[in-house]
C-alpha cells in the first residue's frame, strides 16, 4: 500500500480517527461478559495522566455531558498525524493543543473529541474536559465525539501517529496503551475482551496496524489485570 503523507491540518480525510464517518452495521459482544465479573488479582496502578489544565487546554464551548448508562468498551484510534521521533512531554502537550484546535475550529465540536490521547512517547493526556474525573470515579463517563454510535458508552483513546504500511507504535506508546487500558478496565469493570478499534464500528482505516494487534493488546491487558505481567511505569 502506498503510504499517505498527511499534514497536521490535513487530517480530516478518511484516515483520521475522528473524522465524521458513516456507521456500518455491527453486533457488539456483551460488554459485561462473564470474564468481566472475575475479581482481578491485584489493583492496577493509576498511570500518570496529564489533565486539560496541565497541557493548557482551551475552555470547552459548552458543558461536557455526563452519561451513566454503562460504559461498556474501549475504542482505540490513531490520530493520522505525522509520525515523530520527538517523544518528549512538551511535544505531547503541543500535540494535544493541536488536536483540540482541529476539533473545535475545523470540525466545529465543543471540545476535543476523544477522552484521552496517548503520545508516541507514552504520555497520556486528558482529551475532552471532565474525562479524567469521570475515569477516577468509575461510575460515569463524559460523552465524547470519537466514534459514531458509541460516544455515550465507549472510552476513546487516540494514539498519536499514522500506523499504516510498516509503521507501528513506539515501544513506549505500546506499553503505555497496555497499562492505560488495564486501568480503564479496572475502573469501569470491563473485560479485556471489550477493547476494539474504530474500524469495528465505522467505515475508516483507523487505527491502522493497531487493529491487527488487538488480540495481542487484549492478552497483555488481561495479564496486567491478573498480575502476571509487570506494569511498565
Amino acid at each position: 500500500m502506498r503510504k499517505i503523507k498527511l499534514s497536521r491540518r490535513g487530517v480530516l480525510g478518511g484516515l483520521t480517527g475522528l473524522a465524521v464517518v458513516s456507521a456500518v452495521p455491527l453486533v457488539a459482544t456483551n460488554a459485561f461478559a462473564d470474564s468481566a465479573t472475575k475479581k482481578h488479582k491485584r489493583d492496577v496502578p493509576k498511570p500518570d495522566i496529564f489533565s486539560c489544565d496541565d497541557w493548557g487546554a482551551r475552555p470547552a464551548n459548552g458543558t461536557p455531558v455526563k452519561v451513566n448508562n454503562g460504559t461498556n468498551k474501549i475504542i482505540v484510534h490513531h490520530t493520522a498525524f505525522p509520525n515523530t521521533t520527538d517523544h518528549s512531554k512538551d511535544y505531547a502537550f503541543q500535540n494535544s493543543r493541536d488536536i483540540q484546535d482541529l476539533h473545535m475550529d475545523q470540525n466545529g465540536w465543543m471540545d476535543t473529541g476523544q477522552h484521552f490521547t496517548n503520545s508516541q512517547g507514552g504520555f497520556i493526556t486528558e482529551g475532552r474536559h471532565g474525562s479524567l474525573d469521570a475515569l477516577l470515579d468509575g461510575g460515569y463517563q463524559i460523552e465524547g465525539a470519537h466514534c459514531v454510535g458509541q460516544n455515550d458508552q465507549a472510552i476513546g483513546i487516540e494514539n498519536d501517529g499514522t500506523f499504516l504500511d510498516s509503521d507501528q507504535p513506539s515501544q513506549e506508546q505500546w506499553n503505555s496503551l497496555i497499562n492505560f487500558c488495564a486501568f480503564i478496565c479496572q475502573q469501569y469493570k470491563l473485560a479485556s475482551s471489550e477493547i476494539y478499534g474504530h474500524m469495528d464500528f465505522n467505515s475508516t482505516q483507523c487505527p491502522g496496524n493497531i487493529h491487527d494487534r488487538l488480540p495481542e493488546l487484549r492478552d497483555a491487558v488481561q495479564k496486567v489485570l491478573d498480575g502476571s505481567r509487570h506494569h511498565h511505569g
